[in-house]
């Protein structure tokens, strides 16, 4: 099912929490929205759900007006970040009861309802847990179990809310990646709400980037990270540094000092980004460059993280590879120069 929103307006108080937002989720796809606390997201997928009213505004299921439809006719499976599971009843009945609450001529005969469960629980490969209680489950089977429940009356779209904000980390990364699987196999329609970049780029295939109840970007995770359309999302998605000075003949100057770009950007006052990967460290100081300090080198893997001082004492991080850091010998306490493969240049003063 696709799903688009017209000017979503939705206000508590004098708190704007969506101003005129409209997008579009076109069928089969999973999509991120992605931002800061407070910035939308989950009143969005509340509002798509039909659990939260807008103001104003329109939601259209297949092209269809829903805006006025209740939840239980929108055939919306909706995940939780924390389960709401039902304690008292086996992990079985957890997934059946929305086929058993059915309305009477609705209500499949019981013995349909225990073979799809059952594929259900296969699913989610965890039919071997049919007979335990919630209690007696991890996190992360929990929340399994919470999504064959959303599954199982057979939705046309699937939102999950921070659907592992509650996991540790090892397993929220086996869960986005059994996520992104079970995606494929099913091709639902899907929406997740995440403040974790890291989960955004690695599951969905579009993200909506967004801020103070505002679209700020929409793209596929390549694009959004390596083409932020404004410093918000720079700022955002990455690791990145953040230098203010005026561009001028592909050197950014920053009060006494000179930063060298590729040259392909505009001139005049304005904040430049770049990231870790795309500052370039020389040891000899009479080099052009920015001064900066090293403060420490951290390797791990195949790279080396060097993390250092500005001349005006603001934080800087480049990422080397392990040769790259183990030619140059870097000792905190270093004096060094700094040049960029690429700076992203916005106007100064431009929202962060």
């Amino acid at each position: 099912m696709g799903i688009e929103v017209q000017n979503i307006h939705k206000s508590f108080g004098s708190f704007t929490a969506l101003g005129d937002v409209s997008l579009e989720f076109p069928r089969g796809e999973l999509v991120a929205l992605l931002g800061p606390s407070g910035c939308g997201k989950t009143t969005l997928l509340r509002i798509i759900a039909g659990l939260e009213q807008a103001d104003r505004g329109r939601v259209l299921l297949d092209g269809q007006d829903a805006s006025d439809t209740h939840v239980r006719e929108r055939q919306v499976g909706f995940v939780f970040q924390h389960y709401a599971l039902f304690r008292h009843m086996t992990v079985f009945d957890n997934v059946a009861f929305g086929l058993r609450v059915k309305p009477r001529k609705q209500r499949l005969p019981e013995a349909e309802i225990k073979k799809r469960v059952t594929e259900l629980l296969k699913l989610v490969q965890l039919d071997w847990l049919g007979d335990r209680f919630p209690p007696q489950l991890s996190g992360g089977q929990r929340q399994r179990i919470a999504l064959a429940r959303a599954l199982a009356v057979e939705p046309r779209v699937l939102l999950l809310d921070e659907p592992f904000g509650a996991l540790d980390a090892k397993v929220r990364k086996e869960l986005r990646r059994w996520l992104r699987r079970l995606h494929d196999e099913l091709h639902i329609t899907s929406i997740f709400v995440t403040h974790d970049q890291d989960e955004a780029l690695e599951v969905a295939d579009r993200i909506v980037l967004m801020d103070h109840g505002r679209v700020e970007q929409v793209g596929t995770p390549q694009e959004v990270y390596e083409r932020p359309a404004t410093p918000f999302v720079y700022g955002f998605l990455g690791a990145v540094n953040r230098f203010v000075g005026h561009a001028r003949g592909g050197v950014l100057h920053i009060g006494e000092h000179q930063l060298p770009h590729d040259g392909t950007h505009g001139e005049g006052q304005v904040q430049a980004y770049a990231r870790p990967h795309e500052l370039q460290i020389v040891t000899d100081e009479s080099a052009p460059g920015l001064a900066a300090t090293v403060e420490r080198v951290l390797a791990f893997g195949a790279s080396a993280r060097v993390e250092l001082i500005g001349p005006d004492g603001q934080p800087l991080e480049a990422e080397l590879t392990r040769d790259q850091a183990e030619a140059l010998q870097l000792q905190g306490g270093q004096r060094v120069k700094l040049s960029a493969q690429r700076l992203s240049l916005f106007e100064a003063g431009a929202g962060i």
